[in-house]
């Protein structure tokens, strides 16, 4: 049955780092019409295998359960349909975006490893989330070989390859449990997983492919160079290939029976190709023209931006031909905690005054703290943070780095310090935004979406840091949008990604404009901030790296055991 212009829907579909969000919009001009969040039952696995008995995991860890991700198909789907009041029948296509790099070891048939009883305690048989940083040694050996050899990709991303990513993931499973690699014959990435869920095909996204698989100019490393790494691991291709590979805005397949069960949408409409919650997110924003920077701001931030230009950017996450939009670069960058490290201050070193007096003015802690930070004048805390507290994704790549706060005395209130790790972020943006440039890359304008948005006063900040003007998205749930854009293309309804953006995506132009007696403050505190990001990051103190590596140590001599649960962070979408 054709469905008329004027009703078509779509649904696109956020698989976040501890929920996964729905959202029914309207082909003919992205009008949200219903959206529901349904948490994983499991969250992120990083202290114990809570899937499993609760057996403690390593530092560093971050895993989940693939079954959560299927919950959110039979709960949020028919739930947004529910508020949105529409007929299911005007359902045309169905898209979805995840986080990245997100790894599933699956059986031939794409059953998840963790799903057979033999590998159900086995840690490495469960999902690796983006934020498993337990491979950072695996990744350094794949960094320093590439080096050594000259290989043509490593500056394609920035000249280092990430603990993140699927290669460093994979050799730390080889070396870890030889038997659970052994058995894993796809490594796949959970946003094609969650496809082949929904359409029964196993379908590669050009865009994960790009920046998480290295997979550049038609190819992957080759063998001898993953014998070189691990003699093990030279059929590792094996494990990543065996599927099409397709465009961002194609039509994986089309709904299947067992599919339009669980979500209550028609069977046989179309599955848009699977993509980067970050990168689905630029199109929501109607920001894909070139100079055009959307900061994806949550629990981490990550920055995508298109250009009609190559350039090897020192430190980016990656350039991918139609890595972003068709016919255009699209290059990655990123920081790997910003909502988290707020969240985890707010958790860990706030007084009970502060939450009372909070609660006394109707407020949370990140609004209380924002109040009290944002009255101080610029320099006045006295302290200069590094935003490395989950590691350094952009420029450094590298995640043995800690976070750090300089400058306390006993007169240091928490609003200074959380007042010191906003401005840490902001500066991290900047650092990332100059190497952008330095590179030939232009980036004129920020366009920001995600939970942070709702700080004012933090994006007030990054524009006086960075001196850009800053957008902001119009819609609430950028990467469900996004994801709903592609599907609008994937069901025919666009020629392209950017014809529908125009239609369907928006965002307030320069809603934020640079205070420029801010911006002079700023650099000072931003001058002290670059030179402990080089002096801590670029190899001059490896303090950071001996005592990450003193923990693993006291870690394993103590057999694993784990100190007592700690109360959970606050969830990053909460943040003000």
């Amino acid at each position: 049955m054709t469905v008329d212009a004027d009703r078509a829907l779509v649904v696109g579909v956020d698989y976040g780092t501890l929920s996964g969000r729905a959202v029914v919009v309207r082909v003919a001009d992205g009008a949200e019409l219903g959206s529901a969040v349904h948490e994983y039952r499991h969250a992120v696995m990083d202290r114990t295998l809570t899937a499993h008995a609760d057996e403690p995991l390593p530092p560093d860890w971050a895993l989940q359960v693939p079954a959560d991700y299927v919950e959110v198909l039979k709960t949020a789907v028919p739930a947004a349909l529910a508020q949105a009041g529409v007929e299911a029948s005007d359902v045309v296509g169905i898209g979805i975006d995840f986080t990245s790099c997100t790894m599933v070891p699956t059986a031939a048939d794409g059953t998840p490893l963790c799903e057979q009883e033999r590998f159900a305690a086995r840690p490495h048989a469960y999902v690796k989330l983006w934020k498993h940083h337990a491979a950072q040694e695996q990744a350094d050996r794949i960094t320093d070989l590439a080096r050594e050899r000259g290989e043509s990709w490593l500056p394609r991303y920035g000249g280092r390859i990430s603990s993140e990513w699927q290669f460093a993931k994979a050799l730390q499973l080889l070396e870890e449990d030889p038997e659970v690699y052994e058995a894993t014959e796809h490594w796949i990435e959970a946003a094609d997983w969650i496809v082949w869920q929904l359409c029964g095909r196993y379908v590669r996204n050009a865009c994960t492919l790009g920046y998480k698989g290295i997979y550049q100019d038609g190819r992957y490393p080759s063998q001898d160079f993953l014998a070189a790494l691990n003699p093990g691991f030279t059929g590792f291709i094996d494990k990543l290939d065996g599927a099409p590979i397709a465009q961002l805005g194609e039509a994986a397949g089309t709904l299947t029976a067992e599919a339009a069960g669980w979500t209550g949408l028609p069977e046989g409409i179309a599955v848009a190709v699977g993509n980067v919650d970050a990168h689905v997110t630029a199109p929501a924003a109607n920001a894909v023209e070139p100079g055009q920077m959307t900061l994806i701001m949550g629990t981490s931030t990550c920055h995508i931006l298109s250009s009609d230009a190559l350039a090897e950017v020192p430190g980016m996450c990656g350039v991918v031909d139609g890595g972003v939009v068709a016919g255009r670069w699209g290059y990655e960058a990123g920081q790997s905690g910003v909502g988290d490290i707020f969240a985890w201050f707010v958790s860990t070193g706030v007084p009970a005054a502060y939450s009372e007096a909070a609660a006394a003015k109707g407020q949370n802690l990140h609004e209380y703290l924002t109040d009290l930070a944002s009255a101080q004048p610029i320099g006045a805390h006295g302290l200069v943070a590094l935003d490395w507290h989950s590691g350094n994704r952009s420029t450094l790549v590298d995640h043995e780095l800690s976070g750090l706060v300089l400058g306390q005395t006993l007169a240091t209130r928490p609003e200074d310090i959380y007042r010191a790790l906003l401005e840490s972020t902001a500066f991290g943006t900047r650092t990332i935004i100059e190497a952008f440039l330095d590179s030939g890359v232009e980036v004129r304008e920020l366009v920001v979406a995600g939970g942070l948005l709702k700080n004012r006063f933090l994006m007030q900040m990054y524009a006086d840091v960075t001196r850009l003007p800053l957008s902001t998205i119009v819609s609430e749930q950028g990467p469900a949008l996004g994801s709903a854009i592609h599907a609008a293309v994937a069901a025919g309804r666009y020629p392209d990604v950017p014809t529908a953006a125009a239609a369907m995506g928006g965002r307030v132009e320069a809603a934020y404009t640079p205070d420029p007696a801010a911006s002079d403050a700023y650099d000072r505190l931003y001058a002290e901030y670059r030179t402990l990001y080089d002096y801590f990051g670029r190899g001059a103190n490896e303090v950071m790296h001996r005592l990450k590596a003193i923990r693993r140590e006291a870690h394993a001599a103590q057999g694993g055991a784990t100190a007592p649960a700690a109360p959970e962070l606050e969830p990053t979408e909460d943040i003000a």
